[in-house]
C-alpha cells in the first residue's frame, strides 16, 4: 500500500493515536523502500539495467544472452523500460540483416543509480 504511515491497512486513517505510535505532527520518516522504482524493481528489468549500465550500448542478442531470457520476454520488458523512459532503442541494417541496440537514457541511468542507491541504504551498506 502506497499510502501514509499514519493509514491503517484498510485504508483509513488513525483517528486516535495508538498506543507506541509517533504523534501525527512528528510523523516517522518513510522506509527507504518507497524510494524503489517500481519500473525497475522487476528481476528482468533490473537485469536489464545493470547489464546497460556497464556499458554504452548492447545489441539484443547480446543482452538477451547475458540476462538469459527468451526474446519475446526481453522484447516486453524493454517495451515496458522504454515506455517509462528508461532505454533507448535503435533498429538498423547491417547488410541485410536487422541489428537492434540498446542503451540506456540520461533518465534511465539516473533511475538506476537511485534505485541502486537505495537498494544499499535498505540492505545497511
Amino acid at each position: 500500500m502506497n499510502g501514509s504511515p499514519a493509514q491503517k491497512a484498510g485504508g483509513q486513517k488513525a483517528s486516535k493515536q495508538e498506543a507506541g505510535s509517533v504523534p501525527a505532527h512528528e510523523e516517522a520518516p518513510l522506509h527507504p523502500r518507497h524510494e524503489l522504482s517500481e519500473v525497475l524493481h522487476q528481476p528482468v528489468r533490473f537485469s536489464i539495467a545493470a547489464s546497460l549500465s556497464r556499458t554504452e550500448s548492447l545489441d539484443f542478442k547480446d543482452l538477451r544472452n547475458t540476462i538469459q531470457v527468451s526474446d519475446s520476454v526481453l522484447s516486453k520488458q524493454l517495451s515496458a523500460l522504454e515506455k517509462a523512459g528508461f532505454v533507448e532503442i535503435k533498429k538498423a541494417f547491417v547488410g541485410k540483416f536487422p541489428r537492434t541496440s540498446v542503451k540506456l537514457t540520461a533518465a534511465g541511468t539516473q533511475a538506476w543509480e537511485h534505485h541502486l542507491a537505495t537498494l544499499r541504504l535498505i540492505a545497511g551498506e
